[in-house]
């Protein structure tokens, strides 16, 4: 098993490995109706027993993987704005490690998102040493598709996702390492 990474930090947030205690952020996030229709099949804000059962789904994942969740706060106000990580997911057919995050609506438009990103990129590919991750979201979802496109992530094809039209991006170690270089 990879080496516990309990805490993450970007240039303004700080990331916390998600525990049972995060339940009111995560109802906070899941409760949010903005953030829901960019998250969910049906754009609904999920009942407390739902959000319940998700906060235990990621709990399980970093016991049984290393890995995980992430709960970011601001680091100068401690203010809750973010979840974001990496998880296993079976999506598009394959088994997959996904990039994931959701920001409280308040929060939009600062570019966190991309600061979490490319955090959690650098800990997926030099620290638990994944050879490609992939990231999918609604086709309606454009601002989630520009940060995947900022940070590296290349198209690959449209799926089915839960029942709905979802697009499905890729980035590799070598393409990651690349962008870097070119970034310098």
């Amino acid at each position: 098993m990879a080496q516990l990474i309990e805490t993450v930090h970007t240039h303004r947030l700080i990331g916390s490995r998600l525990r049972a205690e995060d339940f009111g952020e995560f109802c906070r996030l899941y409760q949010d109706p903005s953030v829901m229709a960019t998250l969910s099949a049906d754009g609904k804000i999920l009942p407390e027993e739902e959000v319940q059962q998700r906060l235990q789904q990621f709990l399980d994942h970093w016991n049984r993987y290393g890995f995980g969740v992430w709960i970011f706060r601001d680091k100068l106000d401690k203010q809750f704005v973010a979840r974001a990580g990496l998880k296993h997911s079976h999506v598009g057919g394959n088994d997959e490690v996904e990039l994931l995050y959701a920001v409280i609506s308040e929060y939009w438009g600062k570019g966190l998102a991309t600061e979490m990103a490319e955090a959690i990129l650098t800990i997926g590919f030099e620290k638990l040493g994944l050879s490609n991750l992939v990231c999918f979201t609604l086709t309606t979802n454009r601002a989630s598709q520009r940060v995947m496109e900022k940070v590296g992530f290349r198209y690959e094809r449209d799926i089915i996702h839960v029942g709905l039209p979802h697009v499905f991006y890729r980035l590799t170690v070598a393409e990651w390492k690349s962008d870097r270089i070119y970034r310098a």
